[in-house]
């Protein structure tokens, strides 16, 4: 995958991405099923809607595509604080979470900087 060199956003949230697919298999090899699907989901949609508004056609429609992938980051920190309260999988999730709440940082300086040059 080549990215711009200077895009950070874009490859931290490539990066969870895949880190997010491997958390899905070790929680499918441990027999949790329910709550993998929806941390699959909503951990691989943050770097899709960065995708989305690289592409955007006007400055709103990059402004709402990053706050879609904003939200899909909180709905991600939600399911990893649950699976770390429930103990349901044997998964060092500290790590996670500091990656995905460095990932909302990021996402909300540039939605809050973008919405101020409009």
């Amino acid at each position: 995958m080549s990215f711009k060199e200077d895009n950070l956003i874009q490859i931290k949230t490539f990066e969870f991405a895949l880190r997010i697919i491997k958390f899905y298999s070790i929680c499918k090899s441990q027999n949790e099923y329910i709550l993998s699907k929806q941390i699959l989901r909503s951990g691989t949609s943050i770097g899709a809607n960065v995708e989305e508004a690289i592409a955007a056609q006007s400055k709103k429609d990059f402004i709402s595509k990053l706050s879609i992938a904003n939200k899909e980051a909180r709905e991600t920190k939600y399911w990893l604080k649950l699976y770390k309260s429930s103990d349901l999988v044997k998964v060092e999730i500290d790590s996670y979470l500091i990656e995905i709440e460095s990932i909302i940082n990021i996402l909300t300086k540039i939605i809050k900087t973008s919405s101020e040059n409009l």
